[in-house]
């Protein structure tokens, strides 16, 4: 058959028709200057590729009086996500007599800590619970040393951010040796930077800790540098110190907007039909979020 003569008339009339339904779609679409009326601009892509996907799995460090109970509570009330506190944890595990809760509770009647392996199972069996799959996580000074942050990386949990605290050691101890708890609410006050009520009974029933001593918390701030400098390695892509000496709402508003940025690196895909304007969607994102390939 010679060329130019048509197989098919009716496949040709579908065609004809299926691209005069496009066209249609397109002018509906687009106004005159080729700017999409209905679905996101340049603009609305920048604000979506910039959310964060899926839930936020957290771990946050800091020295002993750093304020990480403070900026806890902010992130919870923020963002949601479930704390877990490795002493909580213990408490819970030993008050509903689980199995994990009954090997933890010899070592710690015995006043000794409770071995990593052990209290990795107890992390591990909390953070596979609904909640924590469904709303995130915030690991409060979990893990504490690099052999806990492999057995987590071994496990598959992954933190999406990491939160690091930084306090002068000298601001520290300061902040430590003043420093008073209420046994029955759990709030911690301090005579200097967070007085407590003047409530004669509150007063009464506030206890310094034992270790709350100058000498001790030298102690405990050499270990703390020991153990962060062998856990921050396998958070390095994920972590930002912020300078826990400002105020706690400004540290608040810092880690909020950390916290909202997408989850690691950016991997994103481009789809569009033909003259979609792909090309110039991939100019003006790529310097923001990532190298073209």
């Amino acid at each position: 058959m010679p060329s130019g003569v048509i197989r098919n008339p009716w496949a040709c009339l579908t065609a004809l028709l299926v691209l005069s339904t496009t066209l249609q779609a397109m002018r509906e679409n687009f106004d005159g200057e080729g700017h999409n009326k209905k679905y996101m601009n340049a603009s609305d892509s920048v604000t979506f590729l910039s959310k964060p996907l899926g839930p936020l799995h957290i771990i946050i460090a800091g020295a002993p009086a750093s304020g990480k109970g403070t900026q806890c509570e902010l992130i919870v009330e923020k963002f949601g996500v479930v704390h877990i506190s490795t002493g909580d944890l213990l408490r819970a595990q030993v008050e509903e007599e689980t199995e994990l809760g009954k090997k933890a509770d010899k070592y710690m009647k015995a006043g000794v800590l409770v071995p990593d392996d052990l209290m990795i199972n107890i992390v591990l069996a909390r953070l596979a619970q609904e909640d924590c799959q469904t709303k995130g996580w915030l690991l409060d000074g979990f893990p504490r040393t690099g052999a806990q942050a492999e057995a987590l990386q071994n496990a598959g949990i992954v933190a999406t951010h990491f939160v690091l605290l930084d306090v002068p050691d000298d601001i520290l101890v300061e902040r430590c040796v003043g420093r008073r708890s209420d046994p029955e609410t759990g709030k911690i006050y301090h005579l200097k930077f967070n007085p407590p009520p003047k409530d004669p009974e509150l007063q009464r029933r506030l206890v310094h800790r034992t270790d709350d001593t100058e000498e001790a918390m030298w102690k405990r701030i050499a270990m703390y540098h020991d153990n962060v400098g062998a856990v921050l390695p396998y958070y390095q892509a994920v972590s930002k110190t912020f300078d826990g000496q400002n105020n706690r709402h400004a540290i608040a508003s810092d880690i909020a907007t950390f916290l909202s940025k997408p989850h690691g690196p950016s991997h994103i895909s481009f789809a569009g039909a033909p003259a979609s304007d792909k090309g110039t969607q991939c100019t003006s994102q790529r310097g923001m979020f990532c190298e073209r390939k």
